[in-house]
């Protein structure tokens, strides 16, 4: 005699209705939300440095390089847009738990965790010195007659707004911070490229690779190869973001996801070329690693630059950090025996942000952090991990124009993270060896 099935428990219902469970995501965000909130993940600080790695790459190897870039990140983000429920009844929320699935229990966070967190801590690294940095560069052209802080205090000024944002719960909690982000990343790549149009080309301009040692050029080749990996970086949190959008048989979240998805690298190309042709056109070689920098007139307009800079990755520096919360939260409950509340955030978001802080203040070397974690931790999670686990999963057919895809986008980024993390570690070391720590 066989046994009536089990009704599907309340988890279990709220799960396939998209619905809010505990300790899980709020998933009733709309498609757009997924369109800033991958705006602020993706662009931001990257695409002031991609006219430096120009410089370094020459005209026809840095542009088809950054289409190539473009191409291959958006095929990976619509695979781990359509993973993210390959297993009907089941949402795989956050990237290891995706990893878990293809690796396996013990494997997955293993191969995955790491990465994902080399992304995020990365990023909001980066994210607290260019936050500094622009900070600065406001308030020397917005007064000039003010006595002037060092970038030391600027990055601790911009940590300790941090401080404050991160007790906001969730996602969801954080939207309009995303929106205002990838609002202000169109309106500041704007400016830097029309700024740039309207200076016009510097005296004398050449585009010859910059003049150095065959040796230090070939380690700043590798590290101008992470700076553009760096450009496309939303892929680390794009499972978390999916997961606060409501899916049903009818409407998976899938559909609504890569509508964000397409919204987003949209934005992102009318946001990364124009600055990365217009800028290299009008200052060749000595292009600065963050180009808003090399910019002086008019001064109200590249203060106003600036401005939406900070004010971008302030937003950016959030996304990248709820997801490390997360995990820092359920480790504390699960091990120290905390409760969910206001004390563990407190504990648990505040340590995070001062270790970010104190990173960003020890390092402050925008371009070559930019190389080192788009190498160390973009290339995998960006580029190559997504095509492991659809080969993984899905299994296409050998020799298929999928398999080959996949296998091309695997090659690739495996070079990439391998010489740009090389070209990257070894920029900052030789920069370490000229810079006074903590002046």
């Amino acid at each position: 005699m066989v046994s009536a099935p089990s009704p599907p428990s309340k988890l279990q219902e709220a799960q396939s209705e998209g619905k809010w469970v505990e300790n899980g995501p709020s998933r009733d965000a709309k498609w757009w939300y997924s369109t800033f909130h991958t705006v602020a993940a993706m662009i931001g600080a990257g695409v002031l440095g991609l006219p430096y790695a120009m410089a370094y790459l020459g005209w026809v190897p840095g542009i088809l390089l950054l289409m190539l870039s473009w191409c291959l990140t958006l095929n990976s983000m619509w695979q781990m847009i359509q993973l993210h429920e390959c297993v009907p009844g089941t949402r795989f929320d956050r990237y290891i738990d995706l990893g878990r699935h293809a690796f396996g229990p013990k494997l997955g966070p293993w191969i995955v965790l790491p990465q994902q967190l080399i992304v995020q801590v990365g990023c909001d690294i980066v994210y607290m010195v260019i936050g500094g940095q622009c900070l600065k560069k406001f308030t020397e052209l917005a007064c000039t007659n003010c006595t002037q802080l060092k970038q030391a205090y600027w990055i601790l000024i911009f940590g300790a707004i941090h401080f404050f944002l991160s007790q906001l719960p969730n996602f969801n909690s954080v939207a309009g911070v995303s929106l205002a982000a990838a609002v202000m990343s169109l309106s500041y790549s704007t400016i830097a490229w029309v700024a740039c149009l309207s200076r016009g080309r510097i005296d004398n301009v050449s585009y010859a690779y910059k003049k150095t040692s065959t040796t230090d050029l070939m380690f700043r080749v590798f590290n101008a190869l992470g700076q553009i990996s760096f450009a496309f970086t939303g892929h680390a949190v794009t499972l978390e973001i999916q997961a606060t959008i409501p899916s049903t048989p009818e409407k998976p979240s899938k559909i609504s996801m890569w509508r964000g998805a397409i919204a987003a690298y949209f934005v992102n190309a009318i946001c990364y070329f124009p600055v990365v042709l217009i800028g290299y056109w009008a200052f060749g070689q000595v292009v600065d690693d963050n180009v808003l920098m090399a910019l002086e007139r008019p001064s109200w307009l590249i203060a106003s630059a600036n401005l939406m800079v900070f004010i971008h990755v302030v937003g950016s520096y959030q996304v990248y950090a709820m997801p490390v919360f997360d995990l820092i939260e359920r480790m504390m409950i699960r091990r120290l025996n905390f409760t969910r509340g206001l004390a563990l955030r407190l504990v648990a978001r505040s340590s995070y942000v001062a270790f970010t802080l104190f990173i960003g203040v020890t390092f402050p070397f925008f371009g070559d952090l930019l190389g080192f974690f788009g190498g160390f931790g973009f290339a995998p999670t960006s580029y190559f991990l997504p095509g492991v686990m659809w080969l993984i999963i899905k299994k296409p057919k050998r020799f298929s124009t999928n398999w080959f895809i996949n296998w091309a986008s695997i090659s690739i980024g495996v070079c990439i993270m391998l010489a740009s993390t090389i070209g990257g570690m070894r920029n900052i070391v030789v920069d370490s060896s000229s810079y006074s720590f903590y002046t």
